[in-house]
């Protein structure tokens, strides 16, 4: 391989989202197994890696003061969980109550944004850590310091980490948020292209919705990279960089709302045009403003210089001799679709324009309303409206925060009854489970029961294979990263990685093959539980609710509408 090929791949390699998160767990989870074997006190693993998994989990996008600032948040309420636990575990039904009133507070306090929701979810998981942990021991409480300082120690370990990394790579994240927003919207013109095809009775409805899927994902893209972005700026002025990006940001917030203007009924243009060549002509513009955006998100991934394809200015001018051509035979029947398609000419001459600024964003003048809108609570009393808003039972998190305490009391309880081995796993699976509708629940308990059998499948053959202690502490690691690589994208993997990880970190004390039927019954049990709450207590059935869907729908298309309305009158 050359050196030049070899380059390349570093630079694909290092924009991928994922592979810096993955060095950082790496590090911390090799950095805390190094220094397990050189202490010998491999019982201390347990602990320091369920503290780095919470951290990571609790982690969001931010500059390297809003993560330290975080932290000072995430690692005292690591600490008063594990605490709370660790005193509270002799007193079962003071524990059941404490538990569900917390599952409850932490579980609205995702109404509050992003960043707080993770911190809330991450703490909670900490408490069932820390459960596990205690049952470990045989519900002992001598030193119930010791459990909650080395779940603490593992947290701030990764915590320092990232705040370290986002010092030294501030602006990586935003370079992936904005080539992934451009990507979309490439993917989003090609399918707009689609529309101009010209074949009679095209099933324009199913085009239409997977427009609309893919509209989804773009204005999902566009939040993302706004929130990545605002972290940078705050209430400053931007540097040169972030101010680049900024521009960026604004050019694709004009391409999407300029592509996403509806034209005209497709089957009408189709059937007045369909022996005349302006509908491939527009299609095939598209298609290549949809390629140059992907090609621009490349440039963006790989920080390379974005060059404008050649060819459109031709294509532009032959849809125009196009459009002229129809314009002569002044046939009255097309005077409507033509003002529609010369309307569609105008906005891809300005899409060119737009892709053409995209490669020097620097020469774009600063927008007019430059100005990013934050959405995170300033003082109190935006939380308090905010938790108020939320406090009805219309209100999805609000119902996933009463049934979640229930779900996980009768785990508590399942527990006391039955006294299963490593009995406490089955709260830790019914919180991973419970969602806060029906459908994702069952798409995560079908996923969780089938990863974890495959996980404990793996780890038995691995168990037989490689019976060295180092060689199964490696394993642990390359489990962990797996799991943090895989666990918002392929669900299944991810829960066979964790459950991997596991087995090979409670061998190390010599308890992993008393986890495999444990595990499985304690995953299908706490599953169950998880279902059945989110089937009879308070069910989001979404089918029955497509009338408040529709209607909420068009209440925020009229504020938005309005919203323009004051644009243009201002």
């Amino acid at each position: 391989m050359s050196s030049s090929s070899f380059s390349q791949s570093l630079r694909r390699l290092w924009g991928q989202d994922k592979f810096s998160y993955s060095i950082r767990v790496t590090i911390a989870l090799t950095g805390s197994l190094a220094l397990c074997w050189y202490q010998n006190e491999m019982a201390l693993l347990i602990p320091l890696f369920l503290g780095i998994i919470a951290s990571a989990l609790a982690e969001t996008d931010d500059s390297w003061q809003g993560r330290l600032s975080a932290l000072a948040v995430t690692l005292p309420c690591f600490a008063i969980a594990a605490l709370a636990v660790e005193l509270l575990f002799p007193y079962p039904w003071i524990f059941v109550g404490a538990l569900a009133l917390a599952a409850f507070g932490l579980t609205m306090l995702g109404a509050l944004g992003e960043r707080y929701g993770a911190i809330a979810s991450a703490t909670l998981i900490t408490s069932v850590y820390t459960m596990i942990g205690v049952d470990q021991r045989g519900g002992q409480v001598s030193d119930f310091w010791h459990e909650p300082m080395l779940l603490v120690a593992g947290a701030a370990w990764y915590g320092l980490l990232s705040v370290l990394w986002q010092a030294l790579f501030s602006n990586q994240p935003v370079q992936q948020s904005l080539a992934k927003l451009f990507f979309e919207l490439g993917s989003y013109l090609k399918l707009k292209a689609s529309l101009f095809e010209p074949i009679r009775n095209l099933d324009v409805e199913a085009q239409r919705l997977e427009l609309a899927r893919q509209n989804g994902k773009v204005v999902a893209a566009l939040n993302a990279a706004k929130e990545i972005i605002l972290h940078r700026v705050g209430n400053s002025q931007p540097n040169s960089k972030v101010s680049r990006y900024l521009k960026l940001y604004f050019l694709a917030q004009d391409i999407h709302e300029r592509v996403s203007a509806s034209h005209y009924p497709y089957n009408a243009l189709t059937e007045a045009f369909f022996h005349s060549d302006v509908m491939f002509r527009c299609q095939r513009l598209l298609r290549k403003q949809g390629a140059s955006c992907q090609e621009l998100a490349r440039s963006i991934r790989l920080r390379q210089p974005f060059v404008l394809a050649s060819g459109f200015a031709e294509a532009l001018e032959d849809l125009n001799a196009s459009l002229e051509h129809l314009r002569i035979q002044s046939n009255p029947a097309w005077r409507g679709l033509l003002r529609s398609l010369r309307a569609l000419a105008a906005n891809l001459a300005t899409l060119d324009r737009l892709l053409s600024a995209a490669s020097n964003p620097d020469s774009l003048a600063d927008a007019s309303d430059s100005s990013l809108l934050d959405r995170s609570p300033r003082n109190l009393k935006d939380v308090w409206t905010r938790l108020r808003t939320q406090l009805t039972p219309t209100s999805l998190l609000f119902r996933h925060a009463l049934r979640l305490p229930l779900a996980l009391s009768i785990g508590y309880g399942m527990v006391h009854l039955i006294h299963p081995t490593q009995g406490y796993w089955i709260i830790l699976t019914t919180l991973f489970v419970c969602q806060p509708n029906y459908g994702a629940t069952r798409r995560k308990l079908v996923q969780r029961i089938f990863g974890t059998a495959i996980g404990l499948t793996v780890g038995w053959a691995l168990f037989d294979l490689f019976p060295n202690p180092i060689i199964q502490s490696l394993f642990a690691v390359a489990a962990g990263v797996v799991f943090f690589v895989n666990r918002t994208t392929r669900y299944t993997l991810a829960t066979a990685a964790i459950t991997l990880m596991v087995l090979f970190c409670f061998n190390q004390i010599g308890d992993g093959y008393g986890l495999f039927l444990p595990r499985l019954f304690d995953t299908l049990v706490g599953s169950l539980i998880a279902i059945l709450a989110v089937f009879l207590f308070l069910p989001d059935w979404q089918g029955r609710r497509l009338n408040k869907a529709l209607a909420n729908t068009l209440a925020c298309a009229s504020v938005y509408l309005r919203q323009i309305m004051q644009q243009y009158a201002h």
